[in-house]
């Protein structure tokens, strides 16, 4: 797996075009010598809590992921007709299947994803989908 360390560009000759190589390049930030202590802290906390974000963000993704690789075929198209909209009956009537049934595949998927309501589905979805 790939490892991204924050970068703080830290240089005594730095100039404008040069900070904006180095930010575009994806570093956090870009200091000039000399420069105060507390300020370095500050940047080394704010590097290192961003990175803390982005590795929680990494694993929360990892498991909404597995959690819809977990439906089913049906499941996940009750899913997709659901998240936009559709109620219980047209569903059902889409799919040619019974509005009870489309209900039980709505329970289950609510259960496998953890989603506690229709908008946080439709939210996990969206962030799935946008990250495959």
């Amino acid at each position: 797996s790939k490892i991204e360390l924050p970068v703080i560009f830290l240089t005594g000759h730095g100039d404008i075009p040069m900070s904006v190589r180095a930010i575009k390049g994806g570093a956090v930030d870009f200091l000039t010598k000399p420069v105060m202590r507390e300020k370095l802290l500050v940047c080394v906390r704010a590097a290192f809590a961003d990175a803390r974000k982005k590795v929680s963000d990494i694993t929360r993704n990892k498991e909404m992921m597995s959690c819809l690789i977990n439906l089913t075929r049906r499941e996940r198209e009750v899913m997709a007709l659901a998240v936009q909209g559709h109620s219980n009956k047209e569903i059902a009537y889409s799919l040619g299947i019974s509005h009870r049934t489309v209900e039980i595949h709505k329970s289950k998927i609510m259960q496998k994803t953890g989603a506690n309501s229709l908008l946080e589905l439709a939210r996990i979805a969206r962030e799935c989908e946008l990250n495959e």
